[in-house]
């Protein structure tokens, strides 16, 4: 099957069995009884399957667990209550007091505060490559450390919309044995497969495209059986970052429609970042699939589309683009991504506010530059608010 016909019906139509409803059931209990003694310590060893207590599984959590390793090439998946939970659970499990990563710059300002402020407060010590130099830039300095326990990267980069080179990565990475994290939420599955390209954990925020309406939050993490069964037995289940079923409910539901909501936001991020590119008070626009972008050879290797996020340096840096913000009209000034309505933002005030001056410099990260959420809604109302915004701001 397609990607569009997986993401609707998964292996197969998919009916439950006691009602022959076409909908997965929300299973809302937190505890699951057993049908004896005996029973429910077989369950607590392992020796049969079946459920005992949400926290540690629930049959929701399972059927987006499943659908998700199915979508993205691997062999299972664990479920989380956000993105950030399913990558600090991650770095936890992989990592002990005196080990190291290796992580790609820039990064979500959520994930730069956690690896800033928290992991070195447990010994873990971060170690920061240029996304674009990644893999060389690990060769020269860390890989052969063999401390090193995770390299973990974000492709394409918020908010710059840098690539990692997810092949190059890869090869470099497993002459070491060290596995390799990629958080691909800007992507998604429907433009970026990073197993494909020997990647051997995918991270998302499925709050973001997943979901669709920014209603719901929760995390995903993809791998191989056995990685997936170390993070849930030795943190997931222990720290209890878990997600709810209800939520798990909404993200199959989100799944059903993403390939159709992905080409729409594909196609209008790559008009707005055209018309960008021709307005006289735009520097300069990020956007992979633009033939301008400095890694668009790379972008048309291992994405299909380029995505539905547009970022670009308005002239006059903060201020203006502070301006140009509140002159809309349509868009709507909010951080996240991934929802059918258009998001747009500062970063260096926003979402990226937990680096200071010089770490947004060091990451390449102008105080001009907005990043744009480009939703689903007619592009030419969305080109025509940008307009008389720009207007207004430069008038």
């Amino acid at each position: 099957m397609k990607i569009g016909t997986k993401l609707v019906h998964g292996k197969g139509i998919t009916i439950d069995p006691a009602s022959r409803a076409i909908v997965p059931p929300i299973h809302m209990a937190a505890v699951f009884s057993f049908k004896s003694a005996e029973h429910g310590a077989k369950l607590f060893t392992g020796d049969e399957e079946g459920y005992i207590y949400t926290r540690l599984s629930n049959p929701t959590l399972k059927i987006l667990e499943e659908k998700m390793a199915l979508l993205e090439g691997g062999e299972a998946g664990a479920s989380f209550a956000s993105g950030m939970a399913a990558i600090s659970t991650t770095i936890l499990a992989l990592c002990n007091t005196g080990d190291n990563i290796i992580v790609s710059e820039p990064i979500y300002g959520g994930t730069f505060a956690l690896l800033s402020k928290l992991i070195p407060r447990w010994g873990i010590d971060v170690r920061w490559a240029k996304a674009t130099r990644l893999a060389e830039e690990s060769e020269e300095k860390h890989l052969r450390d063999e401390k090193t326990k995770l390299i973990l990267v974000e492709t394409p980069a918020n908010p710059t919309l840098e690539l990692v080179n997810l092949e190059v990565t890869a090869k470099y990475a497993k002459q070491y044995n060290i596995p390799v994290a990629v958080d691909t939420t800007f992507a998604t599955m429907c433009c970026q497969k990073p197993i494909d390209f020997g990647i051997d954990i995918v991270i998302y925020s499925t709050t973001k495209y997943i979901g669709g309406h920014s209603d719901t939050i929760g995390g995903i993490v993809v791998s191989s059986k056995e990685l997936i069964q170390k993070i849930k037995d030795e943190t997931l289940v222990d720290m209890g970052g878990v997600m709810s079923p209800f939520n798990a409910f909404l993200f199959l539901r989100g799944l059903q429609t993403l390939a159709v909501r992905m080409a729409k936001h594909e196609s209008n991020a790559m008009k707005i970042s055209q018309y960008l590119e021709e307005h006289p008070n735009i520097e300069k626009v990020f956007y992979p699939y633009l033939k301008s972008h400095p890694q668009y050879n790379l972008a048309r290797k291992q994405m299909s589309s380029g995505s539905g996020l547009v970022s670009f340096i308005i002239k006059g840096g903060r201020e203006k683009g502070k301006e140009f913000l509140n002159n809309l009209k349509l868009m709507t000034v909010a951080v996240s991504l991934g929802a059918v309505n258009t998001l747009i933002e500062h970063p260096a005030s926003m979402t990226h506010s937990t680096y200071s001056a010089e770490e947004l410099e060091k990451a390449g990260i102008p105080e001009g530059l907005i990043r744009v959420s480009v939703g689903i809604e007619d592009v030419q109302d969305l080109i025509e608010d940008m307009d008389q915004a720009l207007n207004k701001t430069f008038s």
